[in-house]
């Protein structure tokens, strides 16, 4: 028998009061990741770093899309990452008026270092957990991260 609507919903509730808090510690951890590269970095400029790392060269404009804040919060970190050496800004080769940012060598063996010890705080977190329920876990976030993302 298909549950009720009243259980979906009551369901639901639950998975969105989930996903907030794990949303809101997600940032505080990626905060204090990015904190340790300088005091003033925001949450996202972890996030601009391995977006940097894995997509490659990017417009401001196209890594505020991707990280989902606006431009001049997305201008405001790459400046300050400009400043600490971790990236730089390059004339685009398809457009003469823009540019790209792109990671610095120096950016590049910052994002390795964070990226272990990101992955340390989930091993430290997730340790008592069996192979099994992180994969669950992968799955189902796999699945959450689909169903989320922009209809076409």
């Amino acid at each position: 028998m298909p549950p009720s609507h009243s259980d979906f919903d009551a369901a639901l509730l639950d998975v969105e009061q989930q996903i907030a808090l794990l949303w809101r510690r997600g940032r505080a951890a990626s905060q204090a990741l990015s904190r340790t590269l300088h005091p003033d970095l925001d949450s996202a400029a972890y996030g601009l770093l391995s977006i940097l790392d894995r997509e490659g060269p990017l417009r401001v404009t196209d890594l505020a899309a991707t990280v989902g804040v606006g431009k001049p919060t997305v201008s405001r970190q790459i400046a300050l990452l400009t400043d600490l050496g971790l990236v730089r800004k390059e004339a685009d080769p398809h457009d003469g008026r823009a540019h790209n940012v792109t990671l610095t060598a120096s950016g590049t063996e910052h994002v390795a270092s964070l990226r272990v010890h990101r992955h340390e705080f989930f091993r430290d977190r997730l340790a008592d957990w069996t192979p099994d329920d992180v994969h669950a876990l992968a799955s189902y976030l796999g699945r959450l991260n689909e169903a989320m993302s922009p209809r076409q």
